[in-house]
């Protein structure tokens, strides 16, 4: 079980749904009771831990955790949109980060 001792928002501020991703992390962060590192633009963080295409190349923002062990597991790289409308869905983003997290404090 691994308990998780902060939340990083690798960010990019001028991206259009900053502020969803900067709100979800907030939310997370406080709910899991621990630090909020927002990072900005670190491309080398997001393609040691986070997703990448089929050439290596990652993308901004994505969202992690950070475990007392010092390990960094990717949670979301892309907010959910919701089917019906084109939308950008924050409930569904929230939804899926809780899952993933759940995932990773049973098997880190």
């Amino acid at each position: 079980m691994g308990k998780i001792v902060k939340v990083i928002l690798d960010d990019l501020p001028h991206h259009p749904l900053h502020k969803m991703w900067l709100e979800l992390a907030e939310k997370l962060a406080k709910e899991l009771g621990v630090e909020l590192e927002v990072k900005k633009e670190d491309y080398v963080f997001a393609m040691e831990h986070g997703d990448t295409d089929d050439l290596g190349m990652t993308w901004l923002p994505q969202l992690f955790v950070q475990l007392e062990d010092g390990s960094v597991k990717l949670v979301m790289s892309q907010f959910p949109f919701d089917p019906a409308t084109g939308k950008s869905d924050p409930e569904r983003a929230y939804q899926e980060a809780k899952t993933r997290i759940g995932e990773i404090e049973r098997d880190p």
